[in-house]
């Protein structure tokens, strides 16, 4: 008899890692080992439990999905994420491949989909979704002009938990670096999305999908 997929789900809502424990154990054919609600305890859990698979929602509160993906990959670095979320802009898609997810799929798709993507990336395949996978090829011939694609992993991160309204020293606290090193973060990603104050860094995140609203302080503000 095959021995069950074992799986760390990680969403930050406990009735939606409910229902997702139950979908994937009626299957007969995955286990879920573990649950964690923030990127900390998704990576104390993968230490802890060593699943096949980890689940993986990108907006958790906090240090990111993508982040938790990069703390556990420089752990292990054969782990086999899948990104499992809300988003389907092709931004959060790529920065989720380039952390070294297996596949992502939303959390639009089907219940057989969330299946089919758990065995594909436990069998050591790659999985994408079909909207996703349109959605990545309508991107594909087009280019933003907004100097997203030299932004690092950490500068990404430092980006959208700046837009969150987080300060440099939680932020700090957050990803266990100095104060000083996210202030250098913070110019950095200013200087190469071309914001000059708070106003236009918030301007740039909301072209890149990482605000819901486009933001509506003076565009002359200094931050």
């Amino acid at each position: 008899m095959r021995q069950p997929i074992t799986v760390l789900l990680v969403d930050d809502h406990a009735v939606v890692r409910e229902g997702y424990r139950r979908l994937l154990e009626d299957s007969g054919r995955i286990v879920v080992i573990g649950e964690a609600a923030t990127a900390a305890a998704a990576y104390q859990q993968f230490c802890q439990l060593a699943p096949r698979v980890v689940v993986m929602d990108i907006a958790l509160p906090g240090a990111s999905g993508i982040e938790a993906m990069r703390r556990i990959l420089a752990r292990e670095p054969g782990a086999r994420i899948l990104a499992f979320s809300m988003y389907e802009e092709a931004i959060f898609v790529r920065r989720a491949f380039e952390a070294g997810a297996a596949g992502y799929l939303t959390k639009a798709s089907a219940p057989e989909v969330l299946l089919a993507a758990v065995e594909a990336v436990a069998s050591g395949n790659r999985y994408v979704s079909s909207d996703v996978a349109h959605v990545l090829a309508a991107s594909a011939p087009r280019t933003l002009g907004t100097g997203h694609e030299s932004l690092s992993a950490r500068e990404f991160e430092v980006l959208k938990l700046l837009v969150q309204g987080w300060s440099l020293s939680a932020i700090a606290e957050q990803l266990g670096v100095h104060a000083k090193t996210v202030a250098n973060h913070q110019s950095s990603i200013k200087h190469k999305l071309g914001a000059n104050s708070t106003a236009q860094l918030f301007h740039a995140a909301f072209r890149l999908g990482l605000l819901p609203a486009a933001p509506l302080p003076d565009s002359n503000e200094r931050g």
